[in-house]
């Protein structure tokens, strides 16, 4: 056996490991892997990774420590362009993409109103979606990720697969991920070694890229937290809005306006002095229990700015976000449609169903429409960015659609279901609600 079949095969272990192991209980037993044709070679794979192991994290309040040295930071392969414009997914993503509709289909979905109602999803439903991988998506191979390449179109896929099922759940189960994925993309070796593990076992962490603020007009380019150099640690002030479970959060990534280099992440640990929490209910996004972090003279060290502090990989990070957010929005658009098709064939008016009206055939095809031009721009954008070219222009596109369609395709799926539009007995107006996220936020998710 050669040393290229021996990676190969460790690679398809690990793989195995993350997606196996940490699949669902009912996934595994159900048949999707046999529909998509791979439970051979997945059961294979992970009879040779239970062999590895898991690390362990401890509770709430934990304290990340590195659990390895590395030379230099570990960052995934970027994917190689095939020169065709191809939307199929390869077959790791089929799986991703299919786990997740399942999941949504069957956890999520059920419990979407009570979730919406009460402010927050439930802890089971938390647990099942961090089983699927999703937390893990943007670490390297190497720190026990379970890409080999990079993962944004395959975040694309997860979350416009998770948001089918309900918008603020998806937001709430994915806001881990982004911490993960950006520590992943640009943090130092030191940073990676010291806090990706964390979100490659069982007790993933919730943590939060916390760089939206409380204020009008919000410029992710022009930040009002400030972050002013102290000897040889940082000095934060500031306030950040609509985190994602703040109050569970133990790992915050927060964007400041750093003192001599410009906009800048920092990690910043829950445990350090100077932050506060303040509930935050918003009118969408419900589950995900949206809270605001305030930061009053909170002191990190000056390692804490993630990886060199480029104003280019906090660019970025802004458009990666936006990707992430199209994709909510894609997923959430295509519920809307899956739902009105029925309602306005199964309805009645004046004896024949009101489908049959222009007034509403029309207004249902241009859902359709619209968001296959939602899907697509998302999907090219996070292609691009997987092979590592020029996106911005392309996350632009994709976000400018999914605010200015989505809103007004959740606005339409309330107006062609009438009064029941309006009422909370049909989850449309909970998706309106959900929808309007898509333009005004700014990370929290990333690709």
């Amino acid at each position: 056996m050669t040393p290229t079949t021996i990676d190969n095969n460790q690679g398809v272990a690990e793989r195995a490991m993350g997606i196996g192991l940490r699949g669902l209980n009912w996934l595994a037993g159900s048949d999707l892997l046999d529909r998509i044709r791979i439970r051979k070679g997945v059961e294979r794979a992970l009879f040779q990774g239970t062999k590895q192991g898991f690390r362990t994290a401890t509770a709430a309040g934990r304290t990340f420590k590195a659990a390895q040295q590395l030379g230099k930071p570990a960052r995934q392969p970027r994917s190689k362009s095939k020169g065709l414009f191809d939307v199929t997914p390869d077959d790791e993503q089929q799986m991703f993409q299919e786990a997740g509709s399942a999941f949504a289909e069957e956890k999520i979905r059920p419990a979407a109103k009570a979730a919406d109602d009460e402010r927050k999803t439930p802890a089971e439903v938390l647990a099942q979606a961090t089983e699927l991988g999703v937390a893990m998506l943007g670490v390297p191979a190497e720190l026990g990720g379970v890409m080999e390449e990079g993962a944004a179109t395959t975040s694309v896929l997860i979350g416009e697969a998770l948001a089918h099922g309900d918008m603020g759940i998806a937001y709430a189960a994915l806001a881990p991920g982004a911490v993960a994925t950006a520590i992943g993309l640009w943090g130092s070796a030191e940073q990676e070694a010291t806090y990706l593990p964390s979100f490659t076992g069982e007790d993933v962490p919730a943590a939060a890229l916390a760089m939206i603020e409380p204020r009008p007009l919000f410029d992710p380019l022009k930040l009002e937290t400030k972050a002013k150099r102290d000897g040889d640690d940082w000095m934060l002030d500031g306030a950040k809005s609509l985190i994602a479970r703040a109050t569970e959060c133990e790992l915050f990534l927060v964007a400041a306006e750093a003192e001599g280099i410009g906009p800048a992440l920092f990690v910043v640990e829950s445990g350090t002095k100077g932050l506060s929490i303040e509930d935050e209910p918003a009118m969408g996004l419900r589950p995900a229990a949206t809270g605001k972090l305030i930061l009053e003279g909170a002191r990190v060290p000056s390692t804490a700015i993630l990886g060199e502090g480029k104003r280019t990989d906090y660019v970025e990070c802004v458009n990666r976000a936006r990707i992430a957010w199209s994709s909510l929005a894609v997923g959430t658009a295509q519920a809307i449609l899956d739902y009105v098709i029925p309602y306005v064939n199964d309805r009645q008016a004046f004896g024949e169903p009101v489908s049959n009206r222009q007034g509403v055939a029309f207004p249902v095809s241009d859902i359709g429409i619209e968001s296959s031009g939602m899907r697509l721009t998302t999907y090219r954008a996070a292609s691009r960015a997987d092979r590592g070219e020029d996106f911005a222009r392309e996350a632009a596109i994709a976000r400018r659609l999914c605010a200015q369609k989505g809103m007004k395709i959740g606005s339409d799926g309330v107006q062609l279901l009438g009064g029941h539009g309006f009422v909370k007995e049909h989850p449309v107006e909970r998706w309106y609600r959900d929808l309007r996220s898509a333009g005004v936020m700014e990370g929290a998710l990333l690709v």
